[in-house]
């Protein structure tokens, strides 16, 4: 099934100001009705959690409402439709999309996806036998550089049976295990991306079950470090990183969130076709980092004034 992954999360909140603020801070931009979008067009969407027409809760602390799939086709939609109708409800919004409820519970939503192309530069850098880049006004010596999220990555979930979860992505929508990490659970991606992974499901207790992160892809990794300074400049709290993952290969930044979940920037993460043959390690420190970094103010050697 052509599933290009994630187009949208929709969220159920507490706080729609605080959760707003906080979306547009992280650098995604206001498109009203509760809408806040990257530079494709993929978004987070916020609704006070009483809000009618929000689909149920998980009964968790988590806030994640329903994960929105774009599909390249009308064809898509109907070969969804007709898998999953076979034994769930699936229903059909006014708006074309569908909507069904996996086998853990989560709401999801398909439709023609939104990403519009993106026409724009990737990082790049100098390097010996690679020829030569000119700095000139690079964002690697440029401060005031823009760093936009461009799209939207993948979302992780915590799962209670993360066998039975996997089963029904993989054999009922054409989900494939890029890598696994053993203790915690697979890495998938859907048919119509590259992306390492656009979902990873974690085994946890029951009572987890609910959203762990979601993510955005950035232009490279000096935009995950602007992006993730500005972050902590304007007071947010850092959670994990900056750093670098094994499995996938994205640099990473991972934040606390007034959404019931972590937000992460993420960038140059590795693609992959159908030859591709996923991988295994036991989840640890080791397996799911190459290496860690902490923020900290900036800092310049020296002795005191005039020395």
């Amino acid at each position: 099934m052509n599933i290009i992954g994630p187009d949208a999360l929709v969220f159920g909140v507490d706080d729609v100001a605080a959760c707003a603020q906080y979306l547009t801070d992280y650098g995604l931009t206001p498109a009203g009705d509760g809408r806040f979008e990257a530079l494709d067009g993929t978004a987070i969407v916020i609704a006070h959690k009483d809000s009618a027409g929000l689909p149920p809760s998980l009964g968790t602390a988590n806030m994640l409402r329903k994960t929105v799939y774009g599909v390249a086709d009308q064809a898509a939609l109907d070969a969804i439709a007709a898998e999953l109708g076979r034994d769930r409800e699936v229903r059909r919004l006014g708006d074309g999309s569908l909507e069904a409820v996996d086998d853990m519970g989560f709401v999801l939503g398909f439709q023609l996806s939104v990403r519009r192309p993106l026409d724009l530069r990737a990082e790049a850098v100098n390097a010996p036998g690679a020829g030569v880049r000119r700095a000139v006004n690079m964002p690697a010596v440029d401060e005031g550089a823009q760093a936009r999220p461009r799209s939207l990555s993948h979302v992780v979930y915590f799962v209670p049976d993360t066998q039975k979860a996997e089963a029904f992505y993989s054999e009922r929508l054409g989900f494939r295990c890029t890598d696994r990490l053993l203790g915690a659970g697979p890495f998938l991606r859907p048919g119509g991306s590259e992306d390492h992974h656009t979902l990873f499901l974690i085994q946890t207790p029951p009572f987890m079950k609910g959203c762990e992160h979601f993510t955005f892809h950035m232009g490279g990794p000096t935009e995950v470090m602007l992006a993730g300074t500005r972050f902590v400049n304007k007071g947010y709290q850092s959670f994990w990183g900056p750093g670098r993952h094994k499995m996938g290969s994205n640099w990473f930044w991972y934040f606390n969130s007034p959404l019931g979940c972590h937000v992460e920037y993420d960038a140059d993460m590795d693609s992959h076709d159908d030859s591709w043959i996923a991988r295994q390690a036991p989840m640890s420190a080791d397996a799911s980092q190459l290496f860690l970094f902490q923020s900290r103010e900036k800092w310049a050697p020296g002795g005191p004034p005039g020395k």
